[in-house]
């Protein structure tokens, strides 16, 4: 994979969004339905001054009546490839921060950056583009999804740029991402896998199991070596066997693993959804898009990577061979979607949604959850669980809808 023309380029000390969010002021969200880590409060409040939720606002804080609304986290996205119509893989530094802002205005107030498969100077150039975008603020970090993947699982990826994942290669994403690097999904079973999990483990960089043909054996070899995530559970991995339960099964009944599921509709059967969810509990799971370009954009041509993709009715596909390519999916309609077609209480769904992957990245005492002292990266929904306002750090990307 190359980069994109215009992709060249370093990030740059400039505003966050492309469309700046209206200037912080001191708030006072009052009458709707807080979700706390302790529960649902009817009547409830947060007050915000600047950046943090606070015990108490100034005298002259804005109080903003919402009753009949919900007042939950922002979203925490740990898998996402891009949106707006530009990708995290090959755009420009103005590309990305598009991208970002699209995932913004639909809940997800945290964002790691994922990569594609490609060439390791591609990768290597792209991991320190992204880690300068990291520093300023702009994404949590990157995660790395390739090329260390099997070639039988490759899914959306190139075939001919797979490699095995020896602790070399491995080492010269980490040192790219110059400590930004917070995830990276390899095949275990590949000649290096268990020691490249090793290395993960040692650098803080979470390991996660994912576009693999492992057995059930192997993949508790992995975890025992250090390996905590199931990247998209059930997708690009061997199906459950009654007498060769293969991978799933053994990151399902693992409590050292989080699955990742992706909730759009396509890529699970509500079934496998529910089975996976009420196995390992609201703790153990985090939703994620696995978003590319298309998210929040439309149907059309796309590439991922090198690969050309056509989306049609929301599902993206490569064009070669039907294969799906990622999702379309933000994360306002995978949280309805949790809690209108799945039967997810809506303190799980948030667990899932925030609180989960904000402890994953280790950002479980700024991020996450409704308490004094954290950012104020928070939403405001409907009866019907649609997206009405969203904040971040204090200033409202989205400005409260309650007409």
């Amino acid at each position: 994979m190359t980069d994109a023309p215009g992709a060249r380029g370093t990030a740059r000390q400039a505003p966050t969004h492309p469309h700046p969010a209206t200037a912080g002021h001191p708030t006072v969200l009052t009458g709707a339905t807080v979700v706390l880590p302790t529960g649902p409060v009817e009547h409830g409040q947060v007050t915000i001054d600047g950046p943090h939720i606070t015990h108490s606002a100034p005298d002259n804080a804005q109080v903003i009546h919402a009753p009949g609304h919900y007042v939950i986290p922002g979203f925490v996205d740990l898998h996402n490839h891009g949106g707006g119509g530009a990708s995290f893989t090959s755009g420009s530094v103005d590309d990305i921060l598009k991208g970002i802002h699209t995932h913004r205005l639909h809940g997800t107030t945290t964002l790691v950056a994922s990569t594609v498969t490609g060439d390791m100077d591609s990768l290597t150039h792209r991991a320190g583009l992204l880690s300068e975008l990291a520093e300023q603020g702009d994404v949590a970090g990157i995660h790395f999804e390739g090329p260390f993947i099997s070639p039988c699982r490759k899914g959306a990826h190139s075939e001919a740029l797979l490699r095995d994942p020896h602790p070399a290669d491995v080492r010269k994403l980490i040192d790219a991402a110059r400590g930004r690097a917070k995830m990276l999904t390899l095949a275990t079973e590949l000649p290096g896998g268990l020691d490249s999990v090793r290395l993960l483990a040692e650098h803080g960089v979470i390991a996660a199991i994912g576009h693999t043909d492992a057995t059930y054996e192997q993949t508790v070899e992995a975890i025992d070596a250090g390996a905590t995530v199931a990247t998209h559970l059930f997708n690009a991995m061997p199906p459950l066997g009654h007498r060769s339960p293969g991978p799933i099964t053994a990151l399902l009944e693992d409590d050292r693993i989080t699955v990742e599921l992706i909730n759009d509709g396509t890529h699970l059967h509500p079934a496998a959804l529910q089975l996976a969810f009420h196995h390992v509990g609201a703790d153990r799971v985090a939703f994620i898009t696995d978003a590319m370009d298309a998210a929040g954009f439309g149907d059309g041509r796309y590439w991922l990577g090198p690969l050309e993709v056509e989306v049609a009715d929301g599902v993206a596909r490569l064009t070669e061979d039907g294969t799906i390519a990622g999702s379309t999916l933000t994360l306002d309609r995978a949280f309805k979607r949790a809690v209108t077609v799945d039967g997810l209480s809506v303190e799980d769904a948030v667990t899932a949604l925030s609180a989960t992957p904000a402890r994953l990245l280790g950002m479980a005492d700024t991020i996450g959850s409704l308490e004094p002292g954290k950012y104020a990266d928070l939403l405001l929904l409907d009866a019907d669980f649609e997206l009405k306002g969203v904040m971040r750090r204090g200033e409202w990307v989205v400005p409260p809808q309650l007409g």
